[in-house]
């Protein structure tokens, strides 16, 4: 990101730049950008750059105030309406620190305090008395996004509503015990979330397409979307047909449940500690590449998406209207999401993060999990590729189980004498002969562990216990 900041700052301010001083508070217009961005093409903010692109840097004690102002007026539907997910990141240029934020393309139209913007070379167009301006931009919207699509004969009773309450408790977990949309009834949580919308053009007002594919009843689903269907495959033994199988017609929501299930049934979970804490590499990297597939799928398109897991490698597919046909890596990689509102509700339950962050993890892990690069491939079918490597070839649980990190985390638990089937469910380890020679035995010969019962080694009652550190 640093190169694509440094590069940015070498342009001049443009449809899709903008540069702010804000050293010590936020520009009073720096909201018309966002929400001019937000309805035309997208862009970046930087904050702390004169309007020359020279560097000024913003008061290091400042920052979090900048940042908690930032981020509470794009979420309050009172100033900006609908509200607008982004992130705003801090990042140091020659000493001096600069915030930067990147405003997403949205599939609404946005309002603030009101007014619709509209972004005009490098100005930002206040055009609400516009009316062909208005129509235009909600015509645009209508043809790009496939989930804005208005269904204004839908109803709640179309809605499986106990989504909207297992939404309400993700958001509030997410968000430390507390989120706006607990104060929210059904109808209103529908709102914010862009779900709800008014066609101006053609004066629809209804339901939307994301709207039903989040929280819609099978049923509704299948009368919006009869093609609608994610496949999840196992094909390693039976690779002319397949050896599991998942065919999923449901809701978003419990398709990303059913799709992580479906992978943690198939692929191994190896031990990997970051620092002094155990992470899943496993649902790190698979996690995004199933949001990515439920988040920037083209739903016009009749093309059903798939996830096979196969002995050496899992694919994912997905229609797609590529903004370009190229490999994608995390140096060419502009965020963009392609069903904003989709994406927004994913990311305030927790199964998204921030615009970006799901490339850079997968290319950070998917080293360390199969030994390779993830190959992303966006065409008009998107297909991301994950390499599984030795670690699923030879079935084995770790390739790190004899690493100095990962005694010495045995040896932490085992500070209180353990069973080798504890020590093994604490590892996430299912196959006891290699657990008992890679691991454990060698633990024992260096006389870091010992037997509970030395005289009975094979005893079901054995346990072990650590008496040193390395």
């Amino acid at each position: 990101m640093l190169s694509k900041i440094k590069n940015l700052l070498k342009q001049k301010e443009s449809l899709t730049l903008e540069f702010k001083e804000s050293k010590s508070k936020l520009n009073k217009d720096i909201y018309d950008t966002v929400c001019a961005f937000s309805n035309r093409e997208g862009g970046y903010i930087l904050l702390g750059v004169n309007d020359d692109g020279k560097v000024l840097g913003v008061e290091t004690d400042k920052i979090e105030q900048l940042k908690s102002d930032f981020v509470t007026t794009i979420n309050n539907p009172q100033k900006l309406n609908p509200p607008i997910y982004t992130y705003i990141n801090e990042m140091s240029i020659d000493d001096k620190k600069i915030l930067y934020i990147y405003v997403p393309k949205s599939s609404s139209v946005h309002r603030l305090n009101g007014k619709i913007y509209d972004r005009n070379g490098d100005s930002d167009i206040d055009i609400t008395n516009q009316t062909s301006q208005v129509a235009s931009l909600y015509m645009q919207k209508q043809n790009y996004f496939s989930e804005s699509k208005i269904y204004p004969y839908a109803s709640l009773d179309d809605f499986d509503l106990r989504l909207l309450e297992r939404v309400r408790i993700r958001a509030k977990n997410e968000n430390g015990g507390s989120h706006i949309w607990e104060e929210m009834d059904d109808m209103e949580l529908l709102r914010s979330m862009g779900c709800y919308k008014k066609d101006i053009e053609t004066n629809n007002e209804g339901f939307t397409l994301a709207s039903i594919l989040l929280f819609g009843k099978d049923e509704t689903i299948m009368n919006v979307l009869p093609y609608h269907r994610i496949d999840a495959i196992l094909r390693k033994v039976n690779v002319d047909r397949y050896d599991d199988r998942d065919d999923i017609r449901t809701n978003l929501i419990d398709s990303y449940d059913r799709l992580m299930d479906f992978v943690k049934k198939h692929l191994n979970d190896p031990f990997y500690l970051e620092g002094e804490q155990r992470i899943s590499i496993r649902n790190k990297i698979f996690r995004e590449a199933v949001v990515n597939m439920l988040m920037h799928r083209e739903y016009s398109n009749a093309f059903v998406s798939k996830m096979i897991i196969q002995k050496d490698k899992v694919v994912f597919e997905n229609a797609n209207k590529p903004k370009e046909f190229k490999q994608l890596t995390p140096e060419n990689f502009t965020p963009y999401p392609k069903n904003p509102t989709i994406a927004k509700v994913f990311r305030e339950i927790g199964y998204a993060e921030e615009l970006g962050s799901g490339v850079r993890n997968m290319f950070k892990y998917s080293k360390i999990y199969g030994g390779s690069d993830p190959r992303l491939e966006e065409e008009n079918v998107f297909r991301t590729t994950v390499l599984l490597g030795e670690l699923e070839a030879t079935d084995q649980a770790t390739d790190q189980a004899t690493d100095q990190a990962t005694d010495q985390a045995i040896l932490d638990f085992c500070k209180e004498a353990k069973s080798a089937n504890e020590i093994m469910q604490f590892l996430n380890l299912k196959h006891k002969r290699h657990f008992r020679t890679a691991i454990l035995k060698p633990l024992l010969e260096k006389g870091l562990m010992t037997e509970t019962i030395p005289d009975k080694p094979t005893s079901p009652k054995q346990k072990y216990k650590s008496v040193s550190e390395i």
